[in-house]
């Protein structure tokens, strides 16, 4: 009898267990996801924001936003300064930070693949830390002779197009930082190293949507990167396709090359 109840207990709970996992929702706190959704702002801005910007940017009312502002500040999560802006303590920008990385790659891989196989050529991911912008993966071209990347490569942001395409689109603090954290170097004659023409490099990139880098980091290499979008609407990352100069064969294939990437994009930010 004691092993009858056993199996009868191990059935129900089997037949309870498919409808629970279908549909999870009706357990998701409202409160806790605004309360990540502040941690993410917070984490893009790379800077104090006032609880107003706060409350607009995850569509919180004000009253709302401040208690869980209070909360999370005195749960050691979020600093207050003098000026009442609220930010990251350390700590936790660094969790955060490995938070959405996760996500990113998960959302990523599928997509960095279908893209290689379709284009042939080289797929890289990059993604902005605090003081840098980061190669986080990489999908290499099965041709031959192709370009590559390196997992953990800091990119240059005023070279490369995943840098110039991240740092683009951030604040002018934060550009700035990325900036004079990398440095202005010249990697072949055509890198962009005089601070007016990178400036006007960065309102190209905003008006078209990507950045091209014909042979500005490499001789003889050409890539091309679009943004990333977190789920505050900042860029956060980049997606780029390299190849050697010599596959590029016309305007027409880069045209094909740049649409290809713009829907890859898409498809991850939409996911994140």
């Amino acid at each position: 009898m004691a092993a009858s109840n056993q199996v009868s207990r191990k059935t129900r709970l089997k037949a309870v267990s498919p409808g629970v996992e279908k549909d999870r929702t009706q357990y998701f706190s409202r409160a806790v996801g605004k309360s990540l959704e502040v941690l993410d702002v917070l984490q893009a801005q790379h800077a104090p924001m006032t609880l107003n910007e706060i409350a607009r940017r995850i569509k919180l009312a004000k009253t709302s936003a401040f208690r869980l502002l209070c909360t999370l500040e005195s749960a050691g999560y979020l600093i207050q300064n003098v000026s009442g802006q609220y930010n990251l303590v350390p700590e936790i920008r660094r969790v955060v930070s490995t938070r959405f990385l996760i996500r990113l790659l998960q959302t990523a891989t599928v997509t960095m693949h279908d893209l290689c196989r379709e284009l042939r050529e080289t797929i890289s991911v990059a993604a902005l830390f605090e003081n840098r912008v980061e190669v986080i993966a990489v999908e290499e071209s099965p041709e031959t002779i192709r370009m590559s990347n390196v997992v953990g490569h800091i990119v240059p942001p005023n070279a490369s197009s995943l840098g110039k395409v991240i740092t683009a689109f951030q604040s002018d603090e934060q550009r700035e930082k990325l900036i004079r954290s990398f440095g202005l170097y010249r990697f072949t004659p055509d890198t962009i190293t005089g601070r007016s023409e990178l400036r006007r490099e960065f309102e190209r990139i905003q008006a078209q949507g990507y950045a091209a880098d014909r042979e500005e980091s490499v001789a003889d290499g050409y890539c091309f990167a679009v943004p990333i979008y977190g789920t505050n609407g900042q860029v956060a990352a980049g997606i780029s396709v390299s190849l050697p100069k010599a596959r590029m064969r016309s305007p027409e294939q880069e045209a094909h090359f740049l649409d290809t990437l713009k829907s890859a994009a898409a498809r991850i930010s939409a996911a994140l």
